[in-house]
């Protein structure tokens, strides 16, 4: 069985996609993918994205707000609370993203110490977007004590002495459809050397449809695709490597349920 550690299901468009939600999941359960993650990307949506998913064993939700979802200051007092609900398997996604929104650091990194706070106060996992923000990234997730709470960096694409600094915090590297592109060879070299007792796998559907589906809308059943092109590159089973992934996220995220 397989799992989908990062999605997006409330950010579907269902109608383009010409299905329902509930189909969206019957095919994901079809290709043996048991458990998905929607993972939250803004606070004021949050409410809503939990109702999306609210009716789905097989989807458990986080709460965060993306670095480039920030509208303003992140108030710790509001996603302390929404953290703390016992739906809520995660913090984030959160963390910093220097390549699109560079002018923002300052606010990225006050946001993302306030979600690090809170994850060590709830007692759950991180979950980390970065992107072209390698050394501040470790550096917060260091001085702020990160590795407490735990975490995965997601939709990895950063080098392998960044990946190795997160595997010393004890945290986890998923990753996603983009190592199957064409251009994503120093990606594949850095999947090559991960250690599997700490990799995941993940979609970040609807975005990054991996090969053979690049064009399309992305969706949980797609992340198979992911698990195949690890299994071919690290010469293992794509069966094994469902088994691997499937006890890591589990692991990771305890409070999920398998359905």
């Amino acid at each position: 069985m397989f799992v989908d550690s990062h999605c997006h299901l409330d950010r579907l468009e269902l109608d383009k996609l010409g299905l329902s939600l509930e189909q969206v999941i019957a095919a994901a359960l079809e290709r043996k993918v048991e458990h998905m993650l929607c993972v939250s990307v803004s606070l004021a949506e949050f409410t809503d994205m939990a109702a999306t998913v609210t009716d789905y064993p097989q989807v458990s939700i986080s709460c965060g707000e993306h670095p480039l979802h920030q509208t303003g200051t992140v108030d710790p007092e509001q996603l302390l609370q929404l953290c703390q609900q016992p739906q809520v398997v995660a913090v984030g996604e959160t963390g910093l993203d220097y390549f699109y929104a560079p002018e923002s650091k300052l606010a990225q990194q006050a946001a993302f110490v306030s979600h690090i706070a809170v994850a060590r106060q709830v007692n759950k996992p991180l979950i980390v977007h970065t992107r072209d923000a390698r050394s501040d990234t470790i550096a917060l997730l260091k001085s702020h004590q990160a590795e407490q709470a735990g975490g995965v960096l997601h939709c990895f694409t950063e080098s392998y002495e960044m990946a190795k600094a997160a595997l010393d915090l004890g945290f986890y590297i998923s990753i996603s459809g983009i190592m199957t592109f064409r251009n994503a060879d120093e990606l594949r070299g850095v999947v090559k050397k991960l250690p599997l007792d700490r990799l995941l796998i993940e979609t970040d559907s609807p975005y990054l449809a991996p090969v053979p589906y690049r064009g399309k809308t992305n969706q949980p059943a797609y992340v198979t695709a992911v698990a195949d092109a690890i299994s071919e590159l690290r010469g293992i089973s794509v069966a094994s490597l469902a088994e691997q992934t499937t006890a890591n996220f589990y692991r990771l995220f305890p409070l999920c349920q398998v359905s």
